[in-house]
């Protein structure tokens, strides 16, 4: 199958295709006779795996390195079990950080109710105050 019929099979973009084959994600595919990239079954699989880990919000790091167990498939699966144990690590910390973000912006919302001019708004007025290089750290 041609390129597009892969796309319409997976439902992943034409662009994300080639970009997984240039990060070396996806095998090469073969070429027809007028140089048209031609996928198989085991590509339809690939990319299928490939969608649900970054459904998961997995790195190309991450995925790489299941991939390469995968391919082994007697290889014990210990490796895999540390993979997701420290994906979920780094989930947990993330969590953590949108919920302390989240109780910024709703302290930052009640510092303004309705109908203030905008000169007036508490939103705007906190948001132009000076604030150390700390609280402008992006995580």
């Amino acid at each position: 199958m041609q390129i597009g019929a892969l796309a319409r099979q997976t439902g992943c973009p034409i662009q994300t295709i080639r970009f997984y084959e240039q990060e070396g994600l996806l095998p090469p595919p073969s070429r027809s006779a007028g140089n048209f990239r031609l996928y198989g079954d085991a590509h339809v699989e690939r990319l299928l795996f490939i969608r649900r880990c970054r459904s998961l919000d997995m790195t190309l790091d991450e995925i790489r390195v299941l991939l390469r167990l995968k391919n082994v498939p007697t290889q014990d699966c210990s490796e895999v079990n540390r993979v997701l144990e420290a994906h979920i690590e780094q989930v947990a910390v993330r969590i953590q950080e949108l919920s302390a973000l989240e109780q910024q912006l709703r302290s930052l919302r009640e510092m303004c109710s309705e109908g203030r001019s905008a000169e007036q708004c508490g939103i705007l007025c906190e948001l132009s105050q000076p604030v150390s290089a700390a609280e402008l750290a992006v995580p």
